[in-house]
């Protein structure tokens, strides 16, 4: 089994390499730049966001965005002893979970997506987990993940189909601009795919 690493396909590099905060110059320059995933091969569950915030982009890390709850939540859920820094993206690798996106390139909100290209990162997902195989897809995201995988009625939670081989579960998006869901109903929610996925 290859060892763990981010993923080595081309990307844009980020603005800069450190936890340092990047000025409003730098992230307003990651239209359209990637983030690199973190990801190995069999990996008890692969998180899937929508696409990366141009925050993100400007320091290389996922979920890195102030405000954004996924580090957190995968505290409160149990995934982590700790919550760590989006800095720390790679010490999930060790726990066997990875990171990568539906869509590649970063925009300023994910409603700047058109359906097209939401399904085009379906299928381009859908050839990134068959090759490296995660027993769980989870997407955080139901409506990008209603668009991209043609299931108009999906709900959260376990879906009854796969992507690629693995199963499918469906999380609230945890950035900060969804108001639907508090800290601690996405920590219960991602609670339930920790326990199933042991």
């Amino acid at each position: 089994m290859a060892a763990p690493s981010r993923s080595s396909r081309p990307t844009s590099p980020p603005t800069h390499s450190g936890p340092r905060k990047p000025t409003r110059a730098e992230v307003l320059a990651c239209v359209g730049k990637r983030v690199p995933d973190v990801i190995a091969p069999g990996l008890r569950a692969l998180f899937c966001g929508i696409n990366p915030s141009l925050y993100s982009a400007a320091v290389g890390h996922h979920f890195a965005r102030p405000g954004n709850r996924f580090w957190r939540t995968l505290h409160a859920a149990g995934f982590s002893e700790r919550v760590l820094s989006p800095f720390e993206d790679e010490e999930l690798l060790a726990r066997g979970y990875g990171v990568t996106n539906v869509v590649e390139r970063a925009t300023a909100t994910a409603a700047e997506l058109s359906p097209a290209e939401l399904v085009a990162g379906g299928r381009r997902l859908t050839r990134r987990v068959r090759r490296y195989a995660p027993r769980v897809l989870a997407v955080l995201g139901i409506s990008a993940y209603r668009t991209a995988f043609g299931r108009p009625d999906a709900a959260l939670g376990p879906q009854p189909h796969t992507v690629g081989g693995a199963r499918v579960w469906v999380l609230p998006n945890p950035s900060g601009l969804n108001a639907h869901y508090q800290l601690a109903d996405l920590a219960r929610l991602f609670r339930a795919l920790r326990v199933a996925v042991g």
